[in-house]
């Protein structure tokens, strides 16, 4: 029984030290080893077709699919485009109304065209779209039902195929936009400057519901939009009205990606679109990767796309890296072929606390900061300076954060007879009210300290964002020793009596001031955020009424101008003042627009349209600069938002995980990012070592305590045997 029990003992030792290697390991060690990036998701993707994704964190997915004509740099700051699937950057001409050129700063200018070369290198991923018969035909565009009862992914065709890149390609992608029934949400934009967008959309979305009434394929090859020309394969132009800077950046986005009419087709099967295989699900793309797998409930997998073209890391000059602010350590791959991650695994995590877990461990190679791990990954100094903590410096893992090219505000319905108006009364109550909203707190108690308070729409990194003095926002803040401070309650009391108000109680009517403010957020969670809200009316005097209601209802009133004050923001779409002034213009009021107009707050001056007016189509200069600043000034005076704050973005990486850089601009940057995944596992080997002990001793607790049982037994037997001799 010794050599038994020792047997016993010794297989167990070298089953538990064999199995230490992955002992807790979500992954193998094969995948660890490799050049594999592990990150996760929370929630299906719902839209992963370009036409209609506006979700960021869809974005991340489709942006490293797809290839619109030019993208934005990976490492230079400001943002600037570059080239992705062009020879070179578009060629602009300006033309008059009788299609002759004409110089840009000309009065003359009636449109603008682009003309757009493509590479002849460019391939789309292996699809079964592409796979043809012997003879040239499609082998699966037009599948009979019975065989494709069979099909469960496209994994079950067995064929693939791929071409070239061509410019109908994206003539292809701006016809999707048109049609009604795709929901795009930048067409009514785009439409307002593509030569005949508008038209065409009214046709073609006609034709598209005449087709589904009859159960007909659409195919939107042989329609022609009058400003969209394809010249030849590898050349197409755009023709806008007028002038419009801006329309680069909007070719930078996925809604302009390019479109295999192949690709449609073949999603446009009843059979297929039954069994939730469409391009919202599997996107075909030219990018640096594909989607491999995409299981809502477990796992979501790209992979590197074998047929990507030549594409390098970015090269910076000693000056470009010094005034980007880029390190050495982000030029140590500059020219190196890309990609250099192999493949991207997004597992699903619904709970916070286990994705943080898994990170510490080294199990996923990135994270976010929650508010429950806020205190263990971040040491706030006594002058409100954030750094890691000790915890995280002994992991090496590091830190990076960025002020987002965002705002959140508190807007006031302009066109409400209380809160709205522009005359000075009213003006001096929403003064008032800004100045009691103390946004300094709000960011410290309810962001942890990730945010900046706002003094204008436009955020930092932003062309017209204004720092120091001049970018202070004197109507509410007073600058003192070199800051903005903001104006003390009794300012506010003053501007609130002015304004008819003493004490929040109204000289009209004898009254205490109510006021509405509607939210969505109204659950159990939401109830400290709400109550300081109230607490922040209340310094006036003021009584806030929360009305909590569902997100349709809430979108439904502020479309219709049926709120007091509402809470609201907006992210960048390109990095142009334009973008975020554009939320005040007089024309985009969503009360004169039927709900389609971004100005939520329906704000509406005469000088302030008329300045917009001016800077929208310009380039930035000094002139546009002055012109923006007086914008600024104009709203800033007429208070339509107390205007809230600019979110800090904050993420965690480890070590081994390197050229991480944010990119507000840009979601196509899995490419440029590396994984060392011998120093991944060394770490996880390191930070999970088994506590092999407590297993040990339940295991062994039984057996030793059988043995002294066993013994007895066999001293019992051997009596037995002795007697009967």
């Amino acid at each position: 029984m010794n050599q038994y029990l020792f047997n016993i003992l010794l297989l167990v030792f070298m089953s538990l030290n064999s199995y230490a290697d992955v002992w807790n390991s979500p992954y193998t060690l094969d995948k660890s080893k490799k050049e594999t990036l592990f990150s996760s998701f929370s929630l299906p993707y719902k839209h992963l077709d370009p036409v209609v994704s506006y979700s960021k964190r869809e974005l991340m997915i489709i942006s490293n699919i797809y290839e619109p004509v030019v993208g934005y740099n990976y490492l230079k700051r400001p943002y600037i485009l570059e080239p992705l699937t062009l020879t070179s950057m578009p060629e602009i001409i300006y033309l008059n109304k009788q299609q002759e050129q004409v110089y840009e700063e000309s009065s003359e200018v009636a449109f603008s065209q682009y003309t757009f070369h493509l590479r002849g290198d460019i391939f789309y991923q292996n699809h079964p779209a592409f796979a043809l018969s012997k003879k040239g035909d499609y082998l699966y565009h037009h599948v009979r039902q019975e065989a494709l009862e069979k099909i469960k992914s496209l994994d079950d065709f067995q064929k693939q195929g791929s071409r070239k890149l061509v410019a109908s390609d994206y003539a292809y992608a701006i016809k999707r936009m048109a049609v009604r029934q795709n929901h795009s949400p930048i067409l009514d934009i785009i439409q307002e400057y593509v030569v005949g967008l508008e038209s065409f959309s009214k046709k073609i979305t006609k034709i598209a519901k005449e087709q589904k009434s009859k159960g007909e394929e659409l195919n939107l090859s042989s329609y022609k939009i009058e400003g969209v020309k394809v010249i030849d394969d590898r050349t197409f132009t755009i023709t806008l009205k007028g002038k419009y800077p801006q329309f680069l950046y909007w070719m930078s986005m996925n809604f302009f990606a390019p479109i295999p009419w192949e690709a449609d087709i073949f999603y446009q099967q009843k059979g297929l679109i039954a069994k939730n295989i469409t391009l919202n699900e599997f996107p075909v793309g030219t990018g640096a990767y594909y989607l491999a797998e995409n299981n809502p409930n477990k796992e979501l997998r790209l992979v590197a796309n074998p047929n990507y073209h030549d594409a390098f890391y970015p090269t910076l000059t000693q000056k470009e890296a010094e005034a980007s602010h880029i390190s050495a350590e982000l030029l140590k791959d500059a020219g190196r072929k890309l990609p250099f991650i192999k493949e991207i695994i997004y597992s699903l995590e619904k709970e916070s606390i286990p994705l943080w877990n898994k990170f510490l461990q080294g199990y996923y190679d990135a994270s976010g900061i929650s508010s429950s791990a806020f205190d263990q990954a971040i040491q706030v100094s006594s002058v409100g300076d954030m750094g890691l903590s000790e915890e995280m410096k002994e992991r090496g893992i590091q830190l990076k954060a960025f002020i987002e090219p965002s705002i959140f505000y508190l807007a006031f319905n302009m066109v409400d007879p209380i809160v709205g108006g522009y005359s000075s009364s009213a003006k001096k109550l929403r003064q008032a009210i800004s100045i009691a909203q103390n946004e300094e707190e709000y960011i410290s108690i309810f962001t942890n300290e990730r945010g900046v308070a706002a003094q204008s729409p436009i955020p930092p990194q932003i062309f017209g964002h204004l720092e120091g003095k001049e970018g202070c926002n004197l109507y509410v803040y007073n600058w003192i020793n070199g800051k903005c401070v903001r104006k003390s309650l009794d300012e506010a009391k003053q501007l609130l009596s002015e304004a008819g108000y003493p004490n929040g109680i109204s000289k009209e009517t004898g009254k205490a001031l109510t006021l509405n403010y509607d939210t969505t957020a109204s659950g159990p969670d939401d109830k400290a955020l709400m109550d300081w809200r109230r607490k922040q009316f209340a310094k006036l005097g003021i009584q806030l009424v929360i009305r909590g209601t569902d997100y349709n209802r809430f979108q439904d009133k502020v479309r219709k101008g049926k709120t007091q004050l509402f809470s609201w923001g907006w992210s960048a779409d390109y990095p142009d003042p334009e973008n975020f002034l554009f939320l005040l213009y007089g024309a985009n009021s969503a009360v004169t627009t039927n709900g389609a107009g971004v100005n939520s707050a329906n704000y509406n001056n005469p000088k302030y349209n008329k300045l917009f007016e001016e800077i929208k189509s310009m380039k930035n200069s000094p002139k546009r600069l002055e012109k923006i600043k007086e914008m600024i000034a104009i709203a800033q005076a007429d208070a339509p938002w107390v205007w809230g704050m600019h979110p800090k973005s904050m993420a965690l990486h480890h070590a081994w995980f390197s050229n991480v850089l944010p990119n507000a601009m840009s979601d196509d940057t899995l490419k440029y990012k590396r994984i060392d995944g011998e120093l991944r596992v060394k770490k996880q080997e390191e930070w999970n070592q088994p506590v092999l002990l407590p297993l040990i001793l339940l295991f062994l607790f039984p057996i030793l305590m059988a043995y002294p049982l066993y013994r007895a037994y066999q001293s019992r037997q051997k009596a037995v045997i002795k007697e009967e001799k």
